[in-house]
């Protein structure tokens, strides 16, 4: 049972255990252990995105790993994504993610990718837990000249953003595109306005004066809306919104309708069979995707594999059956060909390059999946906890699958970054799904009442 690490890296409220300075120089420092038996180049690079914790944190990690002797390369805010390509395009042997995505501002965490850009597998996260507890590292500090250093690389946004755009067929252009780009006060504050600007297209930007305590602030992929409506306003042809570190990304059309991870999924999936670039003709995407999305592959000529959720567990399925594009619902879209994690811009890109080619709006692009009623709710609880523990939770969830039967179905699973359970309810009948999403949500309020 792992203590630190959840779904995605190690999260919480920052100052308060496990975000505290402490653990992070001791997550530092494990990290450094671990790289320095293999390293090639003995460095490990840092980056974070705009919360004002992110400072404490960044140097309580960098002075983990150079109390180890290994070298610290400091990008300063830049996606997640951008981290894990600057990660493999300077060949260090590791990179730190200081973010908590989509969380509040208070909130904040640690991802760690390997040296190939993808993030640790669990067996690793498990060792720099056991190394954290343990005095295994004491005996191995460095003294003298033996101590790493750190420096900043004041290019690393410009490196990201050309080979951001390396992504996006070189015969097509954005002139004709006028978007509304909400980077949710984030990573990509900087880096996303520059790629589609410097592709041709007019660009109106919304969520780009971080101060540290806005990120993600009634804005970005978690607060669509407001992109929406300057759609509507502008007249523009597409709304972008990336959430807090830039590795999800939540679409509206011409019209000011979001279309989710599902629907771009679709129509990403399609245009890769279209052109026989869909590994197996297989889509990877987690339990919690539409129904509606398995119709429209199989409609199609391809087929759906689901994994657990977690942008994670997607690269893993994606990694392990050879497939090369998968995601979530939530947004996180992974194209395997051209980066190792999931990437808001890069598939704002590759979305945009369909709509070119087809020479069609989203709107249309969108109808090629319609999706089954979904609701989706969060129970937000004082303390984590295992629904299957919850009294009365399991005899009202087999009654509520017993009243569904093959026409729709249940996923009840605990959040892995924060203690909220998340009850998933789908169906055909809109009314009765939602009921028995409110009846179920009430038996876990009854219980945690009590």
């Amino acid at each position: 049972m792992r203590q630190l690490f959840g779904t995605d890296g190690v999260r919480g409220v920052a100052n308060i255990e496990p975000m505290t300075t402490e653990i992070a120089m001791q997550i530092g420092r494990a990290i450094a252990f671990i790289v320095k038996e293999n390293s090639k180049t003995n460095r490990i690079v840092i980056g974070k995105d705009t919360r004002l914790s992110g400072y404490m944190l960044e140097n309580a990690l960098a002075a983990g790993i150079c109390s180890m002797g290994v070298n610290v390369l400091l990008v300063g805010p830049l996606p997640t994504p951008g981290i894990a390509f600057i990660t493999t395009s300077m060949r260090a042997d590791a990179g730190v993610v200081i973010s908590a995505s989509h969380n509040p501002f208070q909130d904040n965490g640690i991802k760690i990718f390997s040296a190939d850009g993808f993030k640790l597998p669990d067996a690793t996260e498990a060792e720099i837990e056991r190394l954290i507890v343990s005095h295994k590292m004491t005996a191995h500090r460095p003294i003298a000249e033996e101590v790493g250093r750190a420096v900043r690389v004041d290019d690393a946004s410009g490196r990201y953003i050309v080979a951001l755009k390396n992504t996006f067929p070189k015969q097509y252009a954005l002139d004709d595109f006028h978007i509304v780009l909400d980077c949710a006060h984030g990573a990509a504050y900087k880096v996303a306005p520059h790629v589609f600007v410097e592709l041709g297209a007019q660009v109106t930007t919304l969520g780009t004066a971080p101060n540290g305590t806005n990120i993600n602030q009634d804005c970005g992929a978690l607060h669509p809306e407001k992109m929406a409506q300057k759609v509507r306003e502008l007249g523009a042809d597409i709304g972008l919104a990336l959430d807090g570190d830039a590795d999800r990304l939540i679409v509206c059309d011409e019209k000011g309708n979001i279309v989710n991870g599902d629907q771009i999924m679709a129509i990403c999936a399609q245009e890769l069979l279209h052109q026989r670039k869909l590994r197996k003709k297989t889509l990877v995407a987690t339990v919690m995707s539409n129904m509606g999305l398995e119709v429209a592959m199989q409609r199609m000529g391809g087929s759906l594999l689901r994994c657990r959720v977690g942008d994670r567990y997607v690269v893993e399925m994606l990694r392990k059956q050879g497939c090369n594009f998968g995601g979530e619902q939530s947004g996180h879209l992974v194209f395997l060909d051209h980066n190792t994690t999931g990437d808001g811009v890069l598939a704002a890109l590759q979305l945009l390059a369909i709509m070119i080619r087809k020479k069609k709006p989203l709107s249309e692009l969108a109808a090629i999946m319609t999706p089954f009623p979904q609701v989706l709710h969060n129970v937000r609880m004082t303390e984590r906890i295992v629904p299957e523990n919850i009294p009365n939770f399991p005899a009202a969830l087999q009654a509520a699958q017993a009243q569904l039967g093959t026409n729709g179905r249940i996923l009840v699973r605990p959040s892995g970054t924060e203690p909220v359970i998340r009850v998933m309810v789908e169906g055909e009948d809109e009314g009765r799904i939602t009921e028995l999403a409110l009846d179920l949500c009430n038996v876990i309020l009854q219980a945690e009442s009590c």
